[in-house]
């Protein structure tokens, strides 16, 4: 169906009093990146601190090419705890979501996900958002000349 380019999936949880080491110590593993409320945060690519206005954990699925959102949502969940309560527990304190990045190959891409993938999500009551990018400047003036 669908010819996306690549894909990444993060799976966040973010919250003021959010303290990343409980959070690690719930699900069973560490994030790729955290930050706690009032922690200064050097930006990696300007070099610029800031201090961080809430806390965050978020665990990042390998990127994929051609896009595989169903196997990100299954890496990042494999690594996690299976337990509903742990997960009710934790969507009652903080905001959890997946979010998702699709780069589009072409003007006109589909994207379907399989009933595994909805149900895990489900059950843990976590949220899944996608940020779609379009394919680059070239192809889109070629469409619009449709």
């Amino acid at each position: 169906m669908a010819h996306w380019a690549r894909s990444k999936a993060t799976l966040r949880i973010a919250g003021d009093d959010l303290d990343p080491e409980e959070i690690s110590r719930q699900l069973g593993c560490k994030p790729t990146i955290s930050q706690r409320k009032g922690e200064a945060i050097v930006g990696h690519k300007t070099g610029r601190t800031r201090i961080a206005q809430f806390g965050m954990w978020r665990l990042e699925a390998a990127p994929r090419e051609p896009e595989d959102i169903d196997g990100q949502i299954s890496e990042i969940l494999g690594q996690l705890s299976d337990d509903l309560q742990v997960w009710r527990t934790i969507g009652q304190r903080y905001e959890v979501d997946l979010f998702c990045g699709l780069f589009m190959k072409s003007g006109n891409d589909g994207l379907s996900l399989s009933p595994g993938s909805l149900y895990a999500l489900g059950v843990r009551q976590i949220e899944i958002g996608f940020d779609i990018y379009g394919p680059d400047d070239e192809v889109q003036r070629s469409d619009a000349d449709i």
